[in-house]
């Protein structure tokens, strides 16, 4: 006997409203982002080790290093919460909107405005620095105050914050290893 189609919508409705607020079924996001940025960091240590004399003497590189690090530690983190076995939802609610703070405040601290090279375009700087850095934080905290109000799509916040922080590390690791060199 097969159900009507309302009700497998309901289901489906349902089990995606549980998800949205349950770390139980992000197993496998959190394991591919714990790795995707374990494996991207190391593509930043690779030209910073590469490129390390240029970037030391070139004008505000070394904060585009720093950046680019935060970059990445933030879906790593995110990731190993998602993991930790057993956690109350309001605590890793409490923990992402931590992470989603201090990632702030760092990404703040390293992208002000007046760090910008006069060759770099504001407009490229907000592509490639603010809106980055404003989406993955801003989505970090989004997730984990979903997570302690029950509202707010919980953890679906979480893909968007892990695409931004790992478009805007490619393309600062991309000037890090080729660009510095033109």
């Amino acid at each position: 006997m097969t159900r009507p189609a309302t009700a497998a919508a309901t289901d489906t409705a349902t089990t995606a409203a549980r998800s949205a607020y349950s770390a139980e079924g992000w197993t496998d996001f959190a394991v591919a982002t714990t790795g995707a940025a374990a494996a991207l960091a190391g593509l930043l240590f690779v030209a910073l080790s590469i490129n390390l004399s240029g970037i030391l003497t070139g004008r505000g590189l070394t904060a585009r290093a720093a950046y680019t690090l935060v970059l990445l530690a933030t879906p790593l983190l995110v990731g190993v919460l998602l993991l930790v076995p057993d956690q109350d939802e309001r605590v890793l609610g409490a923990e992402l909107l931590v992470v989603g703070a201090g990632s702030g405040l760092a990404l703040a601290r390293l992208s002000r405005p007046g760090r910008r090279s006069r060759e770099q375009r504001l407009v490229w700087w907000a592509a490639t620095e603010a809106t980055p850095a404003l989406v993955l934080t801003a989505s970090t905290a989004l997730a984990g105050v979903g997570l302690l109000t029950g509202a707010l799509g919980g953890l679906y916040w979480v893909p968007g914050a892990v695409l931004a922080a790992f478009l805007a590390a490619l393309i600062n690791a991309w000037v890090l290893l080729v660009e510095i060199l033109r």
